[in-house]
């Protein structure tokens, strides 16, 4: 089960406050005893952009599963965390609703809101994401970036604070991952967002405040993105 570490004193507040995503020696295993998350430990900062990095298996997925409770860990401590938006490698697994604006709306079903603020708040969002003319358009009609940028819009909709994106840009062409990954660095800039992103592109690291690179389970190295992206490249 996960367990919250104790806040010591007032500037321990004052440091845990500006940070918005917090995993102190985080372990989980599968049923079949495989080890996934070995001893994990990182911070994001609230209002950056941060990646995260490492070969298949390294526990990547399975970390952003933990942080939006799709899974619970075996030990170790996660920060509560604000509300929360999920961007899936594949927009087809959470875009449920026929067109662009329904979609968007739907994750609004539970707040209670009038027509008019449901109204505001998905013009905002999709233009925010620079979708707004496209509020009719049906999502089948969408390419793989638009229909990124609706899930995306969904979470500015729901007006959440932290976005984990699982390989947003896996399935998408070059311009496509580039327009997408310098939207959602703008987004954090200009929204304070605080997003943590997993790629395997390195030329996505020159959109992030930082990095961290994830090996058997654990953070192996972090921080300055063009240090670690010169340390995978030597490494290749």
């Amino acid at each position: 089960m996960t367990t919250i570490a104790p806040i010591n004193d007032a500037n321990d507040f004052v440091s845990r406050s500006a940070i918005a995503i917090q995993v102190q020696d985080l372990h989980f295993r599968w049923q079949t005893g495989s080890t996934v998350l070995d001893g994990c430990c990182l911070e994001v900062p609230k209002g950056e952009f941060w990646m995260l990095l490492g070969t298949n298996g390294s526990g990547k997925s399975t970390l952003l599963k933990l942080l939006a409770g799709l899974l619970q860990p075996e030990s170790g401590s996660i920060k509560p965390l604000p509300k929360l938006g999920f961007v899936f490698q594949n927009p087809d697994h959470q875009l449920v609703m026929p067109s662009v604006g329904a979609d968007v709306a739907f994750g609004l079903a539970a707040e209670q809101l009038t027509a008019i603020q449901v109204k505001q708040r998905v013009n905002d969002a999709l233009t925010a994401v620079n979708l707004q003319p496209l509020i009719q358009r049906p999502i089948y009609a969408l390419s793989g970036g638009q229909k990124q940028r609706v899930a995306i819009a969904g979470t500015i909709a729901r007006q959440c604070e932290v976005v984990l994106f699982d390989e947003p840009t896996a399935l998408l062409d070059l311009d496509s991952q580039r327009e997408l990954v310098a939207q959602v660095q703008r987004l954090v800039k200009e929204r304070g967002l605080t997003a943590l992103w997993v790629t395997h592109r390195l030329d996505e690291l020159d959109y992030c405040d930082g990095a961290f690179l994830l090996e058997s389970g654990k953070v192996i190295d972090q921080g300055d993105p063009q240090r670690l992206r010169d340390r995978l490249m030597n490494s290749e």
